[in-house]
């Protein structure tokens, strides 16, 4: 509860107080005023309205900005036609969901490639950035890591085409990389980098990597050196203290890494467009092609994308899911 007095007192302490030459400042005329301080003692009247208050732009933001399309999506998915014709009525069906599973599952293939991309390129982004976050937060003196942790986000300071860009020309051709190849001696002629999976993954991984090393930080800078010294002591070895005190206690980080970079991965539309070839298309490209033929073809785009989206979601559930019983049973 806010002791209106109290603020009553501190909003007469902020209009006396002048400025070198005596004058009332600003702020101090605002909160000196009594239609003020009675607004703001209506406002605050009691700790509910004060959390609905402090709730009410996220609370907006959520329902306009994400639950608010989300809904917009499912309602086209479920229309037979859309955009709608002058004087047309709308008409529901399920036709266009059925189309997932029509066409000797066309669909399907891009479908799971998606998933599996997701699943791999995740465990792959882990295993590469776990060591940095590892290094960064364990080896490095704290005075200097915040300097290196914004030396690693100066690439993400770009936007995603631009850094795409970027993966195509090291891995084209005439790119760094088998330019060094060569100078190596250790290829002959150029290796076809671009257009596989491999172009698709490197740039997938370099993308969402961010994602995962903060957390990975959060989680690993949090922990306290005593734990492994005190293993240590016990006699413990390097492995040991890793298996059993540095990564149960750093699974919170691993899950809300993993979560972000496994949905992020499985949307992006650009970058496989840019690196990856026919046998690469993933299902943001389907989807996106209904968006981008002329005639009817919205609804189904519109339910391939709420088919994955329920999906991504009930995936990061079950993975959510795991890491909690994992941690529940490191507790133990």
């Amino acid at each position: 509860m806010i002791d209106h007095a109290a603020q009553a007192k501190t909003g007469s302490d902020v209009a006396a107080a002048d400025d070198p030459q005596g004058r009332p400042t600003f702020w101090g005329r605002v909160t000196g005023n009594r239609a003020y301080r009675a607004l703001v003692a209506v406002l605050f009247a009691s700790p509910r309205r004060q959390f609905l208050i402090l709730a009410a732009f996220p609370l907006v933001w959520v329902v306009t900005q994400h639950l608010g399309p989300m809904l917009q999506m499912l309602n086209v998915s479920l229309l037979e036609s859309y955009p709608l014709s002058a004087g047309e009525e709308a008409s529901l069906t399920f036709e266009h969901y059925r189309k997932f599973t029509a066409d000797g599952g066309l669909f399907l293939k891009p479908f799971f490639r998606t998933l599996t991309f997701g699943v791999v390129l995740t465990f792959a982004t882990l295993l590469i950035t776990y060591p940095v976050a590892y290094f960064l937060a364990r080896h490095v003196k704290r005075e200097n890591q915040l300097s290196l942790l914004l030396l690693l986000l100066i690439p993400f300071w770009t936007g995603e085409i631009v850094r795409t860009y970027a993966i195509m020309i090291l891995l084209g051709n005439n790119g760094a990389v088998n330019l060094a190849l060569q100078w190596l001696g250790l290829v002959e002629r150029p290796i076809p980098f671009m257009y596989t999976g491999f172009s698709v993954s490197v740039g997938l991984i370099y993308l969402t990597a961010l994602y995962m090393l903060l957390p990975l930080y959060s989680a690993l800078e949090k922990l306290p050196r005593s734990y492994s010294e005190a293993a240590a002591d016990l006699g413990a070895g390097t492995w040991t203290r890793f298996r059993r005190i540095t990564l149960p206690l750093t699974l919170e980080g691993i899950g809300s890494g993993c979560t972000l970079v496994f949905l992020i991965s499985i949307g992006y539309y650009g970058t496989p467009v840019l690196l990856g070839g026919p046998n690469t298309t993933v299902f943001a490209e389907t989807i996106a092609g209904f968006f981008h033929t002329a005639g009817d073809e919205w609804p189904t785009g519109a339910a391939f994308a709420v088919i994955m989206f329920f999906t991504a979601l009930a995936m990061a559930g079950i993975f959510t899911r795991l890491i909690a019983m994992l941690r529940k049973g490191d507790s133990r």
